[in-house]
Protein backbone atom coordinates (compact mmCIF):
# COMPACT_ATOMS: atom_id res chain seq x y z
CA UNK A 1 0.00 0.00 0.00
CA UNK A 2 1.21 3.89 -0.53
CA UNK A 3 2.34 5.25 2.40
CA UNK A 4 -0.84 7.55 4.01
CA UNK A 5 -0.03 11.11 5.18
CA UNK A 6 -1.16 11.51 8.81
CA UNK A 7 -2.70 14.50 10.22
CA UNK A 8 -4.39 14.10 13.92
CA UNK A 9 -4.14 10.74 14.76
CA UNK A 10 -7.41 9.08 15.28
CA UNK A 11 -5.70 6.56 17.84
CA UNK A 12 -2.44 7.30 20.31
CA UNK A 13 -1.63 5.14 22.56
CA UNK A 14 1.29 6.62 24.79
CA UNK A 15 3.68 4.72 26.85
CA UNK A 16 1.28 2.17 27.70
CA UNK A 17 1.28 -0.77 30.60
CA UNK A 18 -0.90 -3.36 31.31
CA UNK A 19 -0.27 -5.69 33.91
CA UNK A 20 -1.22 -8.80 35.80
CA UNK A 21 -1.05 -9.45 39.00
CA UNK A 22 -0.31 -12.90 38.99
CA UNK A 23 -0.30 -15.50 42.31
CA UNK A 24 3.54 -16.05 40.66
CA UNK A 25 4.19 -12.05 40.24
CA UNK A 26 3.64 -8.87 37.83
CA UNK A 27 3.03 -10.01 34.50
CA UNK A 28 3.83 -7.35 32.39
CA UNK A 29 2.46 -8.45 29.26
CA UNK A 30 2.49 -4.06 27.53
CA UNK A 31 5.30 -2.88 29.27
CA UNK A 32 5.73 0.37 27.54
CA UNK A 33 3.70 0.65 24.30
CA UNK A 34 3.45 3.93 21.76
CA UNK A 35 1.56 3.91 18.80
CA UNK A 36 -0.55 5.56 16.34
CA UNK A 37 -2.88 5.16 13.87
CA UNK A 38 -4.01 8.17 11.62
CA UNK A 39 -7.19 9.08 10.06
CA UNK A 40 -7.84 6.46 7.18
CA UNK A 41 -4.14 4.53 7.80
CA UNK A 42 -3.84 0.92 8.23
CA UNK A 43 -1.13 -0.14 10.92
CA UNK A 44 0.15 -3.85 11.51
CA UNK A 45 0.98 -4.60 14.81
CA UNK A 46 3.65 -7.96 14.72
CA UNK A 47 4.96 -10.10 16.59
CA UNK A 48 5.18 -13.72 17.84
CA UNK A 49 2.58 -15.05 20.32
CA UNK A 50 2.09 -14.19 23.92
CA UNK A 51 3.99 -10.83 23.42
CA UNK A 52 1.60 -8.78 24.13
CA UNK A 53 -0.20 -8.07 20.71
CA UNK A 54 -3.50 -8.88 21.87
CA UNK A 55 -3.11 -7.27 25.15
CA UNK A 56 -3.00 -4.01 23.63
CA UNK A 57 -6.18 -4.36 21.76
CA UNK A 58 -8.26 -5.65 24.37
CA UNK A 59 -6.31 -1.81 26.18
CA UNK A 60 -7.69 0.07 23.83
CA UNK A 61 -10.78 -1.67 23.83
CA UNK A 62 -11.10 -1.27 27.86
CA UNK A 63 -11.52 -5.16 27.49
CA UNK A 64 -8.49 -6.25 29.73
CA UNK A 65 -9.42 -9.37 31.61
CA UNK A 66 -9.36 -9.39 35.67
CA UNK A 67 -6.69 -9.92 36.90
CA UNK A 68 -5.10 -7.54 34.64
CA UNK A 69 -5.21 -3.51 34.97
CA UNK A 70 -3.48 -0.65 32.97
CA UNK A 71 -0.99 0.25 35.25
CA UNK A 72 0.28 3.28 33.61
CA UNK A 73 0.26 5.48 30.17
CA UNK A 74 -2.59 6.78 27.94
CA UNK A 75 -4.69 6.10 25.38
CA UNK A 76 -6.18 8.69 23.49
CA UNK A 77 -9.55 8.42 20.78
CA UNK A 78 -9.84 11.75 18.32
CA UNK A 79 -9.33 14.59 20.95
CA UNK A 80 -10.88 12.10 24.03
CA UNK A 81 -8.50 10.25 26.92
CA UNK A 82 -10.68 6.96 27.06
CA UNK A 83 -8.24 4.33 29.39
CA UNK A 84 -10.04 6.68 31.97
CA UNK A 85 -13.68 6.13 31.23
CA UNK A 86 -15.88 4.45 33.46
CA UNK A 87 -17.37 0.87 31.71
CA UNK A 88 -20.92 2.58 30.71
CA UNK A 89 -19.00 5.36 28.67
CA UNK A 90 -16.65 2.84 27.07
CA UNK A 91 -19.59 0.47 25.95
CA UNK A 92 -21.12 3.91 23.90
CA UNK A 93 -17.51 4.04 22.13
CA UNK A 94 -17.40 0.38 21.81
CA UNK A 95 -19.08 -1.26 18.26
CA UNK A 96 -19.85 2.75 17.40
CA UNK A 97 -16.86 4.41 17.12
CA UNK A 98 -14.20 1.13 18.08
CA UNK A 99 -15.15 -1.80 17.04
CA UNK A 100 -13.19 -5.03 16.82
CA UNK A 101 -13.16 -8.59 14.70
CA UNK A 102 -11.39 -10.76 16.68
CA UNK A 103 -9.57 -14.26 16.25
CA UNK A 104 -11.85 -16.76 17.10
CA UNK A 105 -15.58 -16.31 15.96
CA UNK A 106 -16.69 -19.27 18.21
CA UNK A 107 -15.82 -17.77 21.39
CA UNK A 108 -17.27 -14.10 20.45
CA UNK A 109 -20.68 -15.05 18.74
CA UNK A 110 -23.31 -16.14 21.26
CA UNK A 111 -23.77 -19.58 20.62
CA UNK A 112 -27.81 -19.21 21.64
CA UNK A 113 -28.59 -16.03 19.17
CA UNK A 114 -29.23 -16.14 16.04
CA UNK A 115 -27.21 -13.93 13.49
CA UNK A 116 -29.72 -11.74 12.81
CA UNK A 117 -30.24 -10.90 16.66
CA UNK A 118 -26.57 -10.45 17.67
CA UNK A 119 -26.05 -7.83 14.64
CA UNK A 120 -29.65 -5.77 15.15
CA UNK A 121 -28.60 -5.52 19.08
CA UNK A 122 -25.62 -4.27 17.99
CA UNK A 123 -26.96 -1.67 15.63
CA UNK A 124 -29.99 -1.00 18.02
CA UNK A 125 -27.76 0.09 20.97
CA UNK A 126 -25.67 2.59 19.02
CA UNK A 127 -28.20 3.55 15.92
CA UNK A 128 -31.78 5.47 16.56
CA UNK A 129 -33.33 3.20 14.35
CA UNK A 130 -36.64 0.97 14.00
CA UNK A 131 -35.61 -3.35 14.58
CA UNK A 132 -37.46 -3.51 11.45
CA UNK A 133 -34.83 -0.54 9.75
CA UNK A 134 -31.97 -2.65 12.09
CA UNK A 135 -33.28 -6.10 10.33
CA UNK A 136 -33.20 -4.88 6.78
CA UNK A 137 -29.24 -3.17 7.58
CA UNK A 138 -28.25 -6.57 9.10
CA UNK A 139 -29.41 -8.34 5.38
CA UNK A 140 -27.42 -5.31 3.73
CA UNK A 141 -24.53 -5.67 6.30
CA UNK A 142 -24.13 -9.92 5.22
CA UNK A 143 -24.54 -9.58 1.72
CA UNK A 144 -21.64 -6.58 1.77
CA UNK A 145 -19.55 -9.12 3.49
CA UNK A 146 -20.16 -11.62 0.43
CA UNK A 147 -22.76 -13.87 2.45
CA UNK A 148 -25.04 -15.98 -0.05
CA UNK A 149 -28.45 -15.95 0.44
CA UNK A 150 -27.85 -13.43 3.47
CA UNK A 151 -31.71 -13.18 4.81
CA UNK A 152 -31.66 -17.24 5.23
CA UNK A 153 -28.38 -16.60 6.92
CA UNK A 154 -29.64 -14.13 9.30
CA UNK A 155 -32.07 -17.17 10.83
CA UNK A 156 -28.78 -19.62 11.44
CA UNK A 157 -26.87 -19.50 14.56
CA UNK A 158 -23.13 -19.77 15.01
CA UNK A 159 -22.51 -23.77 14.94
CA UNK A 160 -24.68 -23.77 11.45
CA UNK A 161 -21.95 -21.48 9.71
CA UNK A 162 -18.59 -22.54 8.60
CA UNK A 163 -15.41 -20.57 9.80
CA UNK A 164 -15.23 -18.52 7.17
CA UNK A 165 -18.93 -17.00 7.60
CA UNK A 166 -18.55 -17.06 11.02
CA UNK A 167 -15.72 -14.50 10.69
CA UNK A 168 -17.98 -12.72 7.94
CA UNK A 169 -20.41 -12.31 10.65
CA UNK A 170 -18.22 -11.20 12.98
CA UNK A 171 -16.71 -8.58 10.24
CA UNK A 172 -20.65 -6.79 9.53
CA UNK A 173 -20.85 -7.09 13.42
CA UNK A 174 -17.89 -4.69 13.27
CA UNK A 175 -18.69 -2.02 11.02
CA UNK A 176 -22.64 -2.10 11.21
CA UNK A 177 -22.40 1.66 12.80
CA UNK A 178 -19.13 2.56 10.31
CA UNK A 179 -16.82 3.20 13.06
CA UNK A 180 -13.70 5.29 12.75
CA UNK A 181 -11.40 2.69 13.65
CA UNK A 182 -11.35 -1.35 13.49
CA UNK A 183 -9.02 -3.47 15.49
CA UNK A 184 -8.48 -6.73 13.55
CA UNK A 185 -6.55 -9.38 16.15
CA UNK A 186 -5.25 -12.16 13.94
CA UNK A 187 -8.39 -12.16 12.13
CA UNK A 188 -7.60 -15.46 9.59
CA UNK A 189 -6.34 -17.75 12.20
CA UNK A 190 -7.60 -21.21 12.25
CA UNK A 191 -8.92 -20.44 8.43
CA UNK A 192 -7.56 -22.77 5.29
CA UNK A 193 -5.42 -20.42 2.98
CA UNK A 194 -8.09 -19.76 0.62
CA UNK A 195 -10.57 -18.48 3.06
CA UNK A 196 -7.98 -16.43 4.60
CA UNK A 197 -7.30 -14.30 1.68
CA UNK A 198 -10.87 -14.16 0.95
CA UNK A 199 -10.94 -12.48 4.54
CA UNK A 200 -8.46 -10.19 4.09
CA UNK A 201 -9.42 -9.07 0.76
CA UNK A 202 -12.77 -8.45 2.31
CA UNK A 203 -11.18 -6.41 5.47
CA UNK A 204 -9.05 -4.13 2.77
CA UNK A 205 -12.35 -3.37 0.76
CA UNK A 206 -14.19 -2.55 4.05
CA UNK A 207 -11.65 0.09 5.06
CA UNK A 208 -11.54 1.58 1.83
CA UNK A 209 -15.19 2.00 1.40
CA UNK A 210 -16.14 2.82 4.75
CA UNK A 211 -13.13 5.58 4.94
CA UNK A 212 -12.16 3.98 8.30
CA UNK A 213 -8.98 3.20 10.16
CA UNK A 214 -7.35 0.22 10.79
CA UNK A 215 -4.98 -1.81 13.43
CA UNK A 216 -3.93 -5.19 12.08
CA UNK A 217 -2.73 -7.59 14.83
CA UNK A 218 -0.78 -10.29 13.46
CA UNK A 219 2.31 -12.63 13.62
CA UNK A 220 2.61 -12.75 9.70
CA UNK A 221 4.45 -9.73 8.21
CA UNK A 222 3.48 -11.27 4.64
CA UNK A 223 -0.19 -9.85 5.10
CA UNK A 224 1.39 -6.67 7.07
CA UNK A 225 3.07 -6.22 3.41
CA UNK A 226 -0.62 -6.48 1.38
CA UNK A 227 -2.68 -4.14 4.00
CA UNK A 228 -0.55 -1.39 5.71
CA UNK A 229 0.75 1.65 5.68
CA UNK A 230 2.98 1.54 8.65
CA UNK A 231 3.90 -1.29 11.25
CA UNK A 232 4.98 -1.69 14.74
CA UNK A 233 6.94 -4.55 15.21
CA UNK A 234 6.64 -6.06 19.22
CA UNK A 235 8.23 -8.39 21.29
CA UNK A 236 8.03 -9.41 24.66
CA UNK A 237 5.70 -6.08 25.83
CA UNK A 238 8.02 -3.81 24.03
CA UNK A 239 8.10 -2.01 20.49
CA UNK A 240 11.42 -2.83 19.00
CA UNK A 241 11.10 -1.12 15.71
CA UNK A 242 8.62 0.15 13.82
CA UNK A 243 8.14 2.21 10.17
CA UNK A 244 6.87 2.82 6.99
CA UNK A 245 6.09 -0.89 5.27
CA UNK A 246 9.02 -0.12 2.74
CA UNK A 247 11.48 0.88 5.56
CA UNK A 248 10.54 -2.48 7.26
CA UNK A 249 10.78 -4.79 4.80
CA UNK A 250 13.86 -3.31 3.05
CA UNK A 251 15.96 -1.91 5.40
CA UNK A 252 14.76 -3.72 8.67
CA UNK A 253 17.43 -2.72 11.35
CA UNK A 254 16.08 -4.90 14.30
CA UNK A 255 17.81 -8.99 14.64
CA UNK A 256 13.91 -9.64 15.74
CA UNK A 257 12.46 -7.84 12.63
CA UNK A 258 14.77 -9.88 10.48
CA UNK A 259 14.02 -13.13 11.83
CA UNK A 260 9.93 -12.60 11.50
CA UNK A 261 11.02 -11.69 7.60
CA UNK A 262 13.45 -14.82 7.05
CA UNK A 263 9.76 -16.81 8.17
CA UNK A 264 7.80 -14.96 5.33
CA UNK A 265 7.17 -17.23 2.59
CA UNK A 266 7.37 -15.47 -0.63
CA UNK A 267 6.62 -16.02 -4.77
CA UNK A 268 9.41 -13.82 -5.74
CA UNK A 269 11.71 -15.68 -3.54
CA UNK A 270 12.98 -19.16 -4.06
CA UNK A 271 13.66 -20.58 -0.06
CA UNK A 272 14.69 -24.46 0.43
CA UNK A 273 14.21 -23.96 4.17
CA UNK A 274 12.35 -21.52 6.42
CA UNK A 275 14.62 -20.11 8.91
CA UNK A 276 12.95 -19.87 12.56
CA UNK A 277 13.85 -17.69 15.37
CA UNK A 278 15.69 -19.83 18.04
CA UNK A 279 14.34 -19.85 21.62
CA UNK A 280 10.73 -18.51 22.63
CA UNK A 281 9.47 -15.34 24.10
CA UNK A 282 10.97 -14.92 27.52
CA UNK A 283 8.74 -14.89 30.67
CA UNK A 284 7.07 -11.57 30.95
CA UNK A 285 7.13 -12.47 35.14
CA UNK A 286 10.67 -12.71 35.29
CA UNK A 287 12.21 -10.85 31.79
CA UNK A 288 15.91 -10.87 31.08
CA UNK A 289 17.39 -7.44 32.04
CA UNK A 290 18.12 -4.91 29.21
CA UNK A 291 17.12 -6.24 25.43
CA UNK A 292 14.53 -9.03 26.12
CA UNK A 293 15.57 -9.98 22.70
CA UNK A 294 19.36 -10.80 23.92
CA UNK A 295 18.94 -14.34 24.93
CA UNK A 296 17.81 -15.26 21.47
CA UNK A 297 20.11 -13.05 19.20
CA UNK A 298 23.16 -13.94 18.12
CA UNK A 299 24.45 -10.54 18.02
CA UNK A 300 24.15 -9.46 21.45
CA UNK A 301 27.34 -7.93 23.47
CA UNK A 302 27.54 -6.78 26.90
CA UNK A 303 26.15 -3.53 26.26
CA UNK A 304 22.88 -5.25 25.37
CA UNK A 305 22.34 -5.62 29.24
CA UNK A 306 21.09 -2.19 29.13
CA UNK A 307 17.51 -2.07 27.85
CA UNK A 308 17.98 0.13 24.38
CA UNK A 309 16.08 3.29 24.03
CA UNK A 310 13.78 3.79 20.47
CA UNK A 311 15.31 6.19 18.83
CA UNK A 312 14.87 7.51 14.92
CA UNK A 313 17.17 6.13 12.73
CA UNK A 314 15.83 7.70 9.41
CA UNK A 315 12.61 9.88 9.11
CA UNK A 316 9.52 7.51 10.13
CA UNK A 317 11.50 5.12 11.44
CA UNK A 318 12.64 4.07 14.95
CA UNK A 319 14.62 1.50 16.60
CA UNK A 320 15.81 0.30 20.24
CA UNK A 321 19.17 -1.81 19.10
CA UNK A 322 22.32 -1.64 20.05
CA UNK A 323 23.35 -3.64 17.28
CA UNK A 324 21.28 -2.94 14.04
CA UNK A 325 21.84 -5.29 11.01
CA UNK A 326 22.04 -2.97 8.13
CA UNK A 327 20.08 -3.14 4.96
CA UNK A 328 18.70 -6.52 3.89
Amino acid sequence: MNSVKKGHPTLHVDDLHTWFDLRAGILKAVDGVTIEVGEREAVGLVGESGCGKSVTAFSIMGLVPVPGKIAAGSISFGDRCISTLSDDEMSKIRGRDISMIFQDPMTYLNPVFSVERQITETILLHQPISKQEARTRTVGLLRSTGIPEAEKVTKYYPHQLSGGMRQRVLIAMAIACNPSLIIADEPTTALDVTVQAQILRLIKRMKEELKTSLLLITHDLGIVAHMCDRVYVMYAGKIVEHGDVWQIFKHAQHPYTRGLLECVLSIDQFKREIRTIDGFVPNLIHPPSGCRFRTRCAFATAECSNEPPLTQIEEGHYLACYNPQGDR
